[in-house]
């Protein structure tokens, strides 16, 4: 009897740099979208429990939140889906030229988002120890400016490695940053709603 010949399986045909659900890190983004997005909404939920709680919302004595500084970071965050869609698309196409070019844009935006988040702490019109209503956007913006930080840094990192060392890896990073960008800038949308929008509100049954 011939002994059993070994099995083998030419792999030199398959790709090295996958997108998406074959992707590890893709696991590991979305692991970090569910974990953060729970902090979120768990940040809502006590913000309309506590809402129950009192005849006006925000406290009379509190001024109302100012929108300007909200509306422009709202505008600049739809604004920036549009150079992430071009690098996600440059990254899974492999194009370096046009995937370093937009990941400088998508830094510029990040900086940018981080600038304009402390205007957006001033809106509030009311310090973190004031009251309740005081103590919950505070720290719902806290937490998601962890997310603005996070990702501003990761993004600038990244744009650099490509320029300095590049390498096919670095491809499918930078896709699974635009889905974190998206879960990012999305999330805040809805939050801004309920922090600057709801306490216009005050007074309506």
């Amino acid at each position: 009897m011939s002994a059993r010949e070994p099995a083998w399986m030419d792999v030199s045909t398959l790709t090295t740099t996958t997108f998406g659900h074959r992707d590890l890190g893709w696991w590991g983004t979305l692991g970090f979208v569910v974990i953060e997005g729970m902090t979120l909404f768990i940040c809502a939920m006590s913000y309309f429990y506590l809402r129950r709680n009192f005849a006006l919302w925000p406290p009379g004595h509190t001024q109302l939140p100012g929108l300007t500084a909200p509306a422009i970071q709202c505008a600049l965050m739809l604004l920036s889906w549009w150079p992430v869609r071009l690098a996600d698309k440059a990254a899974r196409q492999l194009d370096l030229a046009a995937l370093r070019r937009w990941m400088i844009v998508m830094t510029l935006f990040g900086f940018a988002f981080c600038l304009l988040r402390w205007f957006e702490f001033q809106a509030l019109h009311t310090r973190w120890d004031s009251d309740a209503y005081g103590s919950i956007v505070w720290l719902t913006l806290i937490f998601h400016t962890t997310l603005l930080v996070f990702e501003a840094g990761e993004t600038a990192t990244l744009t650099a490695m490509l320029h300095a060392r590049p390498s096919e890896r670095l491809f499918s990073d930078a896709s699974d940053n635009a889905l974190y960008w998206y879960f990012m800038t999305g999330v805040w949308i809805a939050l801004a709603a309920m922090v600057y929008l709801v306490p216009l509100l005050r007074g309506v049954p």
